[in-house]
């Protein structure tokens, strides 16, 4: 095996010199990343294992050098450590770890955040850099606040000694079961940089879905918006002012103006009460559906509304189909990819027939058939899966079926804002048209007295 001469730094700043047996030079830059060192210089070239005395006379040890002179080997302290621990360190540390966790809570990356790290982090560690040093690189660039205490967080944890994997974990709110399982798959296989990659693209794909469908109920909401604001303002501002010349005149209002204006009176009368019920209401909403059976409720409700019914179910099994995929293509078992997958689901109804499917592969049946049997998946999604089932390409056809659920959320996008423009904008034009036709027949009924 051929042998590497570098030139690095340990994590105490001390530079030190030597040479470590490697394949290559990203297996020699990996060796170096596991023993906590810095590289500054990797090259082939034949050298002594021993690694060189710095000026000060001290060696250091690479992966099977010499110990440093005048301080103790780690490895032979390890070796006189009698076999039993301790109850107090492992106590401690674990101590440490649930304070480390409890301050890590208050950082979290945002989706996009989360992309951009991945994405630069594989970039790093395809051109060679190891993983320390890239994330040493990352920490230095000033970005998000929460973005740098996790960056920080996790180059401090690997320096530590601990996994990319077990790093990640430690900040669940910002890194999914996915994200973390994904990892731990590439740090096993030792393709960490595809994996990475893989997870950018995945990643890509599930916020462009988030950003259609979010992007189709803007104008929507917007019109929504200005129109209410507009019906308050006439009847906080105009009607009142109608109502007084009404007044003044002593005419006969139309049964509609006389609506027109009790409602404008209750509104100016109780509207604070009116505030406090419409809080009331979204908290108790809000409250209802953070339940368990308000949540399945609601999101069953969404998946039998017609128009947006085909956007909520076209995303789910979009995104389903491509973690799910993604996971096996990493050597993921089929029963921790679903498990990961059910955790990844936004709705409920779709979450809860995915932990009964799993329930019943653990009784040796297909993920096709387990899922066909509770009604809830398509056909067309269930036949796909068996035919990747038969072939033994499973990821294959998942991602077929992704790219189809995928190219049906976009139809469905465009119909739903179709649908949702116009029917928007009429309701909009039917209360304002009730407002403006309610104070004409008013004038039309006070002028028509004054010309007779």
């Amino acid at each position: 095996m051929p042998q590497f001469a570098y030139t690095a730094r340990t994590r105490s700043g001390e530079k030190v010199n030597g040479a470590i047996d490697a394949s290559d030079q990203r297996n020699a830059l990996a060796k170096l990343d596991r023993l906590g060192y810095v590289p500054i210089m990797v090259k082939e070239g034949r050298g002594s294992a021993r690694p060189k005395p710095d000026k000060k006379g001290n060696g250091a040890k690479p992966g099977g050098g010499a110990p440093v002179k005048g301080k103790k080997d780690p490895r032979k302290a390890a070796r006189k450590k009698p076999a039993t621990k301790s109850k107090a360190a492992p106590e401690k540390r674990g101590a440490a770890k649930a304070k480390k966790s409890w301050f890590q809570r208050r950082a979290r990356m945002k989706p996009r955040d989360v992309l951009m790290f991945t994405r630069e982090l594989s970039d790093l560690l395809a051109s060679g850099m190891t993983l320390g040093s890239a994330l040493n690189t990352l920490s230095q660039r000033k970005a998000d606040k929460a973005q740098d205490e996790i960056v920080a967080g996790l180059r401090d944890a690997i320096v530590q000694g601990d996994s990319l994997s077990e790093a990640l974990a430690l900040y669940g709110d910002s890194f999914s079961p996915l994200y973390v399982n994904m990892v731990r798959a590439g740090e096993a296989s030792g393709t960490l940089p595809e994996v990475l990659e893989r997870l950018g693209e995945h990643y890509e794909r599930v916020q462009e879905a988030k950003e259609k469908v979010v992007g189709a109920l803007v104008y929507p909401l917007i019109i929504l918006g200005v129109g209410l604001l507009t019906i308050v303002f006439i009847m906080v501002f105009v009607i009142p002012r109608f109502q007084r010349i009404f007044e003044e005149l002593g005419a006969q209002l139309p049964t509609s103006t006389q609506i027109l204006i009790a409602l404008s009176g209750f509104l100016m009368r109780f509207w604070p009460l009116l505030l406090v019920l419409v809080a009331g209401s979204v908290m108790l909403f809000r409250r209802a559906v953070a339940t368990d059976g308000g949540r399945r409720i609601w999101h069953g409700l969404q998946l039998r509304t017609p128009v947006v019914r085909n956007v909520i179910a076209a995303n789910a099994f979009a995104q389903f189909a491509r973690t799910l995929g993604t996971l096996l293509s990493n050597g993921v078992p089929v029963l921790s990819a679903l498990s990961i997958v059910e955790e990844t689901m936004s709705n409920q109804v779709i979450k809860d027939e995915i932990n009964e499917a799993r329930d019943r592969v653990t009784d040796g049946a297909t993920i096709s058939k387990p899922l066909a049997e509770g009604n809830v998946f398509p056909r067309l999604l269930t036949d796909m899966l068996a035919v990747g089932e038969e072939s033994g390409d499973m990821s294959g056809s998942l991602g077929h079926i992704a790219n189809r659920y995928s190219k049906e959320l976009d139809r469905s996008i465009k119909v739903l804002t179709t649908v949702i423009e116009p029917v928007m904008i009429l309701l909009m034009a039917v209360l304002v048209g009730f407002v403006a036709m309610s104070l004409l027949m008013a004038v039309f009924d006070m002028t028509s007295g004054l010309n007779m």
